[in-house]
């Protein structure tokens, strides 16, 4: 089957074998049913087996998939009237962020993401979802403007990384992230962000810094990518599986850790093997933030945020000087 993981091979070959089992029947009028009944009883296990036991290595794969929903997908399904806005008033518009104001079981929000192509050719339109620093800027405005109208912000995580070319660098890439880390802080609307797929590095956090931080099942969310740390490590960036298992990156580790505040349930074998169930589960996590988030006043909505990335890591005071670990 088109799309399908390496880790997936035996749930694959099982769905081959009824699928060319029931074709069979049709074709020669032969009853295979209880041969068919075996197969599939059997295969309910090995699906339970492959994906109740999945590496980390095997959700970065899931994550990376070419088929998984991109943001703009996820607001095509759980929003209303969405109107997107363009351009950072600065210098252009990035395509790799999209952003706007959409509506949420009726109640206006501003929606923004990280935006990937489908192909090689939106791809290439979209820099393969690596923003350059006006897209940062693009999103700081749409944050500023819905903090200006009162609206709550939702921001979808998907990024192998901010763009690390020179044209990046002349144009202020390190500046306009770290403009959004601060101004992201004091916010004084609610803030949920969702990652979605990869979130690698200051590329992502630039738009992650929420009151809420959730994530998918099978995505990551890392200062650096395994291959880049199996790079760094062991100058050998065919370790990345190998990185993958020490670093800690997937949503399970990461809420144990304290550091996301809800892993979202994915459909058996990803959100690409069914995208509404997987909007409908993302829809409920959302409407519980926003009930919640909706009760704090913005003092409150400020405070909650700097408690929350407070708490994140282990700090020891001693005398003067502080350690961090």
């Amino acid at each position: 089957m088109v799309g399908e993981l390496e880790f997936e091979r035996p749930v694959v070959e099982l769905r081959n074998k009824i699928k060319e089992l029931k074709t069979f029947m049709d074709e020669k009028g032969i009853d295979l049913s209880d041969e068919v009944d075996s197969l599939e009883e059997r295969l309910v296990i090995v699906e339970k087996e492959v994906y109740g036991k999945m590496t980390p290595w095997d959700r970065v794969q899931i994550a990376r998939h070419h088929e998984r929903p991109t943001t703009l997908d996820y607001i095509h399904m759980l929003f209303t009237d969405f109107l997107e806005l363009h351009g950072d008033r600065l210098y252009g518009d990035d395509e790799a962020i999209v952003g706007g104001i959409a509506k949420f079981h009726g109640k206006s929000v501003t929606v923004i993401g990280h935006q990937r192509g489908k192909d090689t050719k939106e791809n290439l339109r979209r820099n393969f979802g690596m923003p350059h620093p006006e897209g940062y800027r693009k999103a700081l405005r749409l944050m500023k403007q819905a903090e200006k109208f009162n609206r709550p912000i939702i921001c979808l995580l998907d990024t192998k990384g901010a763009y690390p070319g020179m044209s990046a660098e002349e144009r202020g890439q390190s500046e306009a992230i770290a403009r959004n880390l601060i101004e992201m802080a004091g916010l004084k609307v609610p803030v949920i962000c969702i990652v979605i797929g990869e979130g690698a590095s200051g590329g992502a956090l630039a738009i992650g810094v929420g009151n809420h931080v959730h994530m998918l099942e099978n995505s990551w969310y890392s200062v650096i990518s395994p291959e880049g740390a199996a790079a760094l490590l062991w100058k050998d960036a065919s370790q990345a599986k190998r990185a993958a298992e020490s670093m800690k990156i997937t949503a399970p580790d990461l809420l144990e850790m304290g550091i996301i505040d809800t892993m979202i349930p994915e459909v058996k074998g990803g959100a690409h093997k069914d995208p509404h169930t997987q909007a409908s589960l993302i829809e409920e996590t959302l409407q519980t933030s926003l009930d919640e988030l909706g009760k704090m006043s913005s003092d409150e909505l400020v405070e909650h945020r700097y408690e929350k990335y407070k708490k994140i890591g282990k700090y020891t005071f001693e005398s003067d000087s502080i350690g961090v670990n």
